[in-house]
């Protein structure tokens, strides 16, 4: 089977953030792409990024 993939947009919705701070986000390497197309445009797995960005939430509280 193979998944679906999301472009920034509907990844945003998705997470309920907006496309800005998903873009942010995949600059700072803060979460990966699973694809960038030839035209330059992100690709991500909505369970990856749900892992990253619940992995990157958990470091900044165990810094406090």
């Amino acid at each position: 089977m193979t998944k679906r993939l999301l472009s920034s947009g509907e990844l945003a919705k998705e997470l309920g953030i907006s496309r800005r701070s998903i873009s942010r986000y995949a600059d700072q390497g803060l979460i990966s792409a699973a694809l960038v197309t030839p035209g330059g445009r992100y690709k991500f797995d909505l369970d990856v990024v749900r892992d990253e960005l619940r992995k990157l939430a958990q470091e900044r509280r165990s810094e406090r």
